[in-house]
């Protein structure tokens, strides 16, 4: 099946519009994936402790390595990582944090050190670090809009969508512009209590930079393909982006 005839199949199944992919074809691909985090530790001054969420992180890794991809990590600082959600891991996760991937991650590239032409896709996990230090984050910034350019995969999950929200293109548009976007709806922000936490609310900055925002009722997976930008809206799409970031990738 053509990629644009999968995009089409994947937009009926979840139902929601989206536009047929740009193609790849004649793009060097390196079978090799950035997983990108925040390195914030604390939700505002609450004194609470944050981070990437652990299944943001392991579960994506699980899709992407066995579909014979190298995975890598970078984070804004670079180095160690702070994780929430480690407290009851489940299996996959523990299988991340008891195995070599955990030191990877704890050795992340720093955002402004990466070289975008390594990697054929960067998929950001979520977690409320993500809204503190990713939106805007300079070398995020560039390097998520030069895979994409390239003809890479951009791939964003729950809160991890808070990276893309300042990424604009070399024609001076935002990436999110005109696109379907999913992310951590207003609805479940208020459900865990941080609307007047959090720096700002996600689905309301995405859709003020363009994005047709698609939300599902809260908790539910949801994943939203448009072209060769992948969103998932909370921790439960996280597998699910990931194995749709294959796919496009397949082609």
């Amino acid at each position: 099946m053509s990629n644009a005839r999968w995009v089409v199949a994947v937009a009926l199944t979840l139902g929601c519009r989206t536009e047929p992919a740009p193609s790849t074809k004649g793009t060097p691909m390196s079978k090799r994936i950035l997983i990108a985090t925040t390195s914030h530790a604390e939700k505002g001054h609450t004194g609470q402790k944050t981070g990437a969420y652990l299944p943001e992180v392991a579960h994506p890794w699980d899709v992407f390595t066995k579909a014979g991809y190298t995975v890598e990590f970078a984070s804004v600082k670079g180095g160690p990582v702070p994780l929430d959600g480690v407290d009851d891991p489940d299996e996959i996760s523990r299988a991340f944090v008891g195995g070599a991937a955990l030191a990877a991650l704890h050795a992340s590239q720093k955002s402004d050190t990466v070289d975008p032409s390594r990697y054929d896709a960067i998929f950001f996990a979520g977690g409320h670090g993500t809204m503190w230090d990713l939106p805007g984050d300079p070398g995020f910034t560039a390097l998520t809009a030069r895979i994409f350019e390239r003809g890479g995969v951009v791939a964003a999950v729950c809160h991890g969508p808070a990276a893309l929200v300042e990424v604009k293109l070399s024609n001076g548009e935002y990436l999110v512009a005109g696109k379907d976007v999913s992310a951590f709806t207003n609805e479940e922000e208020e459900a865990v209590g941080l609307t007047k936490v959090v720096p700002f609310l996600l689905e309301d900055r995405l859709k003020a930079r363009g994005a047709r925002f698609v939300g599902a009722p809260k908790w539910r997976s949801q994943v939203v393909v448009s072209g060769r930008l992948v969103t998932g809206q909370n921790p439960a799409s996280a597998a699910a982006v990931a194995r749709s970031v294959v796919q496009v990738l397949a082609g």
